[in-house]
């Protein structure tokens, strides 16, 4: 007789808690492989298909294609046969979950296209040996409770509580959640393992809460489309985890924008001097990025961020500079890590290799988080200036437009000149303008007088 063992969804980088399902790579009854993918989702930094540490027979599939799954919730179930070595089935639970410490997950990456013979079927056409599978198993019933609503909790129920008389939460979005909407954790009783409180679990204290209130003058629904307002179109994916980011940062950061124009004729020279020997081409962005890592270390305040509750300021020791990239899935945010340890050259190189990355969806998660500066150069869409929202928790973005030949006085003289102009946003309640304005000139010098830098090399 089989053990059939959950899989729940792993942490698949940092700052993520939950992931959509894009589509399932398994079916119910299909044998797979340890290690096997068996279902494609996407996060807020990327798409990857998430594989299993688990061989035998699938036995249920959790959630649908367009659902979002949390972090911890259950993926799948598989009967997996018992092989040598393994505790008798009179030792081992009926159902066993796959934690994040048991099994290293391998394989994590960006989804590649469908690869031919990956399904395999109990009772199909097509079968394959599978490690530690003596035969085929008939799926057993599903272990899971089906994503219905839950019976209503008694009023006299017994709320679990761990250590300590804290509600038994695990979730972030759940405390979140209830913390946004007034609901006392520990007045919920929890219906997930063990008590566990989850969403559900506050949505209908939420609901019960409401149900309370006096009833609203009844409102006739609106149709978006009816009334001629056009289509809704749902935040899903990377597109909700940006708006969520963009309006916590709104909300939270006092931000304040300073610009200056700049004459980029000898910086372009520069480049132009720096390419015309054999080795990697030096890009735009890469001088910028040397000039930005040299600049912070000048004015370290502004490589920092506010802490959580508001009542510090934590320093950054290494400058991890991310630069705005767009890519198929939208606009991304790749993080040069320890750029201020790089050379002009290997930061291009670096730029490079992340900004085709992003291009074609191949970035890993990890690669898109920890940022402590941003470089945005949205002068590739033909802009001069912006006044962009910070990258939330960063304290400071440099923006940088168009470089265009403008008549400019050079030397006392009018000329035509490669000028562009540079916007710096700053966090208010890390620096003052003065220390904004005193990194901003820098920059700025830097572009019009690249020699400035070798002082600081």
């Amino acid at each position: 007789m089989p053990v059939v063992r959950e899989f729940t969804l792993p942490d698949l980088g940092e700052g993520l808690t939950e992931a959509e399902v894009v589509r399932w790579l398994v079916e119910v009854g299909e044998v797979i492989a340890i290690d096997q993918p068996v279902v494609e989702v996407e996060t807020a930094k990327a798409v990857v298909e998430v594989p299993c540490p688990y061989g035998g027979v699938v036995t249920a599939l959790f959630g649908a294609v367009g659902e979002e799954v949390l972090v911890g919730a259950p993926l799948v179930t598989v009967a997996v046969s018992p092989g040598e070595g393994e505790p008798p089935l009179a030792a081992v639970p009926v159902v066993e979950r796959a934690a994040a410490v048991e099994r290293p997950l391998v394989g994590y990456g960006v989804a590649e296209p469908d690869r031919g013979g990956r399904r395999r079927r109990v009772g199909g056409g097509v079968s394959a040996p599978v490690a530690r599978a003596a035969a085929p198993v008939a799926p057993p019933a599903p272990v899971a409770v089906p994503a219905a609503a839950p019976a209503p909790v008694p009023a006299a129920a017994v709320v679990p509580v761990v250590a300590g008389g804290v509600p038994a939460v695990i979730s972030p979005l759940v405390r979140r959640l209830a913390r946004e909407q007034g609901v006392e954790l520990a007045a919920v009783a929890g219906s997930g393992p063990d008590g566990l409180i989850l969403r559900a679990d506050v949505e209908r204290a939420v609901a019960a809460k409401v149900a309370a209130a006096p009833a609203a003058p009844a409102v006739a629904p609106v149709d978006p489309l009816s009334s001629g307002a056009g289509s809704v179109v749902p935040l899903r994916g990377l597109r909700k985890a940006v708006a969520e980011k963009l309006g916590r940062s709104h909300r939270e950061i006092p931000a304040a924008t300073c610009w200056v124009d700049a004459d980029a004729t000898e910086l372009m020279a520069l480049r132009r001097q720096l390419n015309a020997v054999p080795g990697p081409k030096v890009s735009v962005l890469a001088l910028l990025a040397r000039i930005c890592a040299v600049g912070l270390e000048r004015f370290p305040d502004l490589n920092s961020s506010v802490t959580p509750d508001g009542s510090g300021i934590l320093r950054h020791s290494a400058v991890h500079l991310g630069f705005a990239a767009q890519g198929d899935r939208g606009l991304v945010v790749p993080v040069v890590r320890d750029a201020q340890r790089l050379t002009t050259e290997q930061l291009g190189e670096e730029l490079g290799r992340l900004t085709e990355a992003a291009r074609t969806g191949a970035i890993a998660p990890a690669e898109l988080t920890g940022g402590t500066f941003t470089l945005n150069n949205y002068g590739v869409f033909g802009v001069d200036g912006s006044t962009p929202i910070l990258n939330h928790p960063e304290a400071a973005m440099l923006g940088v437009g168009r470089i265009v030949a403008k008549p400019w006085v050079h030397q006392g003289e009018l000329a035509v000149r490669e000028v562009t102009q540079l916007s710096f946003t700053f966090d208010h309640r890390v620096c003052d303008g003065g220390t904004a304005g005193g990194f901003l000139r820098f920059v700025a010098d830097c572009v019009e007088q690249p020699g400035v830098l070798l002082r600081r090399l």
